[in-house]
């Protein structure tokens, strides 16, 4: 964090100011910020956050040990540090997250980019903090830091030498988003696609248009708006905002556009085009030619940041993977390949996985994809559970194994559709799926694992890669 002092935290966070040992109002601190105890180090400053399951406040002992400097509180704790006692945390955190950037901002150096999208947000960040790393000094979120909590810890880290910020911004509902773009009052706003994933929690699609719609709807004139031309629901922002439109695509109509699209188990193979006719072949080792729309999203940013395209396909080309749990490819051993992509799953992204699995698993061997659920989906759960299942019948998928209760429909639906010789196999748990499985796979089998967080297969995937390592 920038040079503060605790008179200038409390301003900022709206909150009281008590010290203690020989600090005075005027003494600075400028260590890094967070929620989490174990991630404090000396001169650090520890937000105790209210939780569902547990106090941040129980932990501030550990925090001032690990060499806390100060304390953000809902209640003054004992403790041998100066404490500023807040209303709420969580908006505490967030206002000083807003006014660091702003202040930052103020140098004149600074660019923001923001990304929200039900699918690909963390790829596409993770894509452009590769890209802008090569240009100047990038602070992006760690893992999936981008809720109210995460999004100003990673604001947070900004300092006067830093060149690029980008925001990754998801929410759970309405406002969410309004709220994360606020405070950090992205240049460039990148929307990336509006689909079922957490349509349960936001009580529908269109209220999920609603709430994406947040990242651009209060850009200015003088920003950019980066919006995936081949998504309708994405494209119908253009009329919402007042920031000038860059459309990036495969379809008709895209100023960032990919041609010659042909995707392998090594990748996808594209051409890249930039407005003014500019173009180049670009090797992306990510899997899954649905992450080329992430590669686009990516590169008509990066381009309205300045930075050329052969800088952008040099960076895209470096990527192996997604993130941890992402298309990662495992195994090897023994003819078998793992695709460990059970970190998030909604229709979307499972969809393209399985497409991925067809298109990608070579003659002779077999696609092999172990599902679980998808979390999130409110009443929309079992029909999209059964469109999966029959996905795979119909994408010839030669085997199927579904793991845990709820997400059994596939297994029925698939059953249903013509895969009643065994095709498909349910498995209670993820220990079962792998005592049935692994015993059966063979040289030249490809299998995915997929399914939401909240199933847990990311840690048979995992199991599965060291089998055949």
């Amino acid at each position: 964090m920038i040079d503060l002092t605790l008179e200038e935290v409390a301003r900022i966070t709206g909150g009281t100011l008590h010290l203690a040992g020989e600090a005075t109002p005027q003494t600075v601190v400028n260590g890094a910020v967070d929620t989490d105890s174990r991630e404090i180090g000396p001169g650090g400053v520890f937000v105790a956050k209210p939780g569902e399951f547990t106090d941040g406040h129980l932990f501030a002992d550990a925090a001032v040990e690990a060499g806390a400097a100060l304390l953000i509180v809902e209640r003054l704790v004992d403790a041998p540090v100066p404490q500023v006692v807040v209303a709420d945390s969580v908006d505490a955190l967030g206002e000083l997250a807003h006014e660091v950037v702003r202040r930052v901002r103020e140098l004149g150096a600074l660019k923001i980019v923001g990304v929200t999208g039900s699918n690909g947000k963390t790829t596409t960040k993770n894509l452009l903090r590769t890209v802008l790393e090569g240009v100047g000094e990038t602070i992006a979120p760690r893992a999936s830091f981008n809720n109210e909590v995460g999004a100003p810890l990673t604001m947070l880290e900004v300092t006067e030498s830093t060149r690029f910020l980008v925001a990754e911004m998801g929410a759970s509902k309405v406002g969410e988003i309004s709220r994360l773009v606020r405070l950090a009052r992205p240049d460039i706003g990148i929307v990336l696609k509006v689909g079922l994933a957490h349509a349960g929690e936001f009580g529908g699609i269109e209220a999920t248009l609603a709430a994406k719609t947040e990242m651009v709807s209060d850009l200015l004139p003088g920003d950019v708006a980066v919006l995936n031309r081949d998504d309708p629901r994405v494209a119908s922002m253009a009329d919402k905002t007042a920031a000038r439109v860059v459309w990036f695509g495969i379809g008709e109509g895209a100023d960032v556009c990919a041609t010659d699209v042909v995707a392998t188990s090594e990748g996808t193979r594209f051409t890249l085009h930039l407005p003014g006719g500019e173009s180049r072949p670009v090797v992306f080792r990510v899997l899954g030619e649905h992450h080329v729309m992430n590669a686009l999203a990516t590169a008509a940013a990066s381009h309205e940041l300045g930075v050329g395209i052969d800088a952008v396909v040099s960076a895209l080309e470096s990527v192996t993977r997604a993130e941890r749990w992402r298309m990662e490819v495992l195994g090897g051993a023994g003819g078998v390949s793992i695709i460990n992509d059970a970190y998030n799953a909604s229709p979307d992204s499972m969809a393209a996985a399985l497409k991925t699995l067809a298109q990608i698993t070579g003659p002779g061997g077999r696609a092999i994809a172990v599902l679980g659920e998808m979390s999130e989906l409110g009443e929309l759960a079992g029909d999209e559970h059964d469109r999966i299942g029959l996905l795979a019948v119909r994408l010839g998928i030669d085997q199927l194994v579904v793991v845990g209760t709820a997400a059994r429909r596939m297994h029925i639906s698939a059953i249903k559709e013509g895969s009643w010789d065994g095709e498909s196999y349910f498995a209670d748990t993820a220990d079962d799926a792998y005592e049935w499985l692994r015993p059966k796979l063979r040289a030249g089998d490809t299998v995915l694992v997929k399914s939401s967080n909240s199933a847990g297969l990311r840690f048979l995937g995992d199991r599965l890669g060291e089998s055949f390592s």
